[in-house]
């Protein structure tokens, strides 16, 4: 089924194309996108089956977040995330899934996963209160998933919740004026003293220990997966689709150009400039390789029900945010051999250089903070990391 939604996709390309350059200026995707991304089946593939959706291989959700970002990154981080929520959401409570797709199988969740909430326990569930930025797409979303932290009598910190939130008890507030991925619309969310039943919560702990209450009814392979692979790699993939876009607009545009400078004769017999594009395909390359490797190792492990070491939740982020680093890396020598023509506003290179840096400072593209963990796991040192 993955392979008939990028086909799906493709076929909406072109208005992806002519609509980059609105969704830039409005800040925001199109209502007619996301209409477009969810007949295609795109927030299907990663739903459980139970509720209409796909299961499909993440290795092909990401193929099809690769595809869109090419064209138009801020369109394809949305579809990402967006995309991968559903997966979450499969590992809540069965009571929590029905109330977000009982009446509405498209239904919509964002998220902002920083624990900046604040969870007071009260009988049946707990009271919320917080602000947390960053909530890709949460405008087209009717729930939302945040991070949040337990207080306890003392004041102190004492569990750390992903908590889901309907809409009538949040509120938007438009912060969004970026340099990059500026139309995805990643608002601020608000939330004050709101009332959080118990069976809207998962405890962070038991999701990075592969568990949920979810498990019970959403019994295939793909909800025994970490969350610090899938949705780590939500964020990497646009990067790379970005940067494989900008990398054929490179090769279009240069391919007949003539130089005014350097002695002129063609762009396309530059041997530095050759050498810049092997260099940026290779790496580009190398993310996509890697990246689906480890995600075919963990879905075979899940697939037949075996324990997924460490050893390869570690190099899964290792290679995850390489991959973004390789990326921005590609895209860097690409913008910088382009010359002065790259920096003009809202031609392909000079957006997918913009997009590219944008998601590369999200928290899960920390690449030092990663590596680090995987050094710490090679010299059999403890690692705890929800990301993991």
């Amino acid at each position: 089924m993955g392979n008939e939604v990028l086909d799906s996709v493709r076929t909406l390309l072109p208005g992806l194309v002519e609509r980059a350059v609105a969704a830039d200026e409005a800040r925001r995707i199109p209502e007619r996108t996301v209409r477009e991304l969810t007949d295609a089946g795109v927030f299907r593939m990663l739903q459980p089956r139970r509720y209409g959706g796909l299961e499909s291989d993440p290795v092909d959700f990401y193929a099809v977040v690769r595809e869109i970002s090419a064209v138009c990154c801020s369109t394809g981080w949305v579809a990402s995330v967006l995309g991968v929520h559903p997966w979450q959401l499969g590992l809540f409570a069965e009571r929590a899934q029905d109330e977000v797709w009982g009446d509405d199988r498209d239904t919509l969740v964002s998220s902002a996963y920083a624990p900046v909430g604040r969870l007071t326990p009260v009988d049946g569930g707990y009271r919320l209160t917080g602000r947390w930025s960053f909530s890709s797409g949460c405008e087209h979303a009717e729930w939302v998933l945040l991070g949040a932290l337990v207080v306890g009598a003392q004041g102190r910190p004492v569990d750390f919740l992903t908590v889901l939130v309907p809409r009538p008890d949040y509120r938007i507030e438009d912060v969004w004026d970026v340099v990059g991925l500026r139309g995805t619309a990643s608002n601020d969310i608000l939330v004050d003293d709101t009332f959080v039943p118990a069976h809207r919560v998962i405890r962070n702990y038991e999701q990075a220990q592969l568990k949920g209450p979810g498990q019970k009814v959403n019994r295939g392979p793909l909800y025994r997966l970490p969350f610090g692979a899938i949705f780590t790699s939500a964020v990497t993939a646009p990067v790379i689709g970005a940067v494989s876009g900008g990398f054929e607009s490179y090769v279009s545009l240069m391919k007949e150009r003539v130089r005014l400078s350097m002695g002129g004769g063609r762009f396309a017999e530059d041997p530095f400039a050759q050498v810049a594009i092997a260099r940026a395909a290779s790496d580009i390359d190398a993310t996509v390789l890697q990246m689906d490797r480890n995600l075919r190792e963990l879905a075979e492990l899940a697939a037949n029900g075996r324990e997924i070491p460490m050893e390869l939740r570690l190099r899964t982020r290792r290679d995850q945010v390489r991959g973004t680093e390789r990326a921005v890396a590609a895209i860097d020598l690409l913008f910088k051999t382009a010359g002065g023509h790259s920096l003009r506003r809202g031609n392909p290179i000079e957006r997918a250089w913009r997009d590219a840096h944008a998601g590369s400072v999200h928290v899960a593209n920390d690449v030092e903070r990663a590596l680090a963990m995987y050094g710490r796991g090679v010299f059999g040192l403890a690692v705890e990391d929800n990301l993991v």
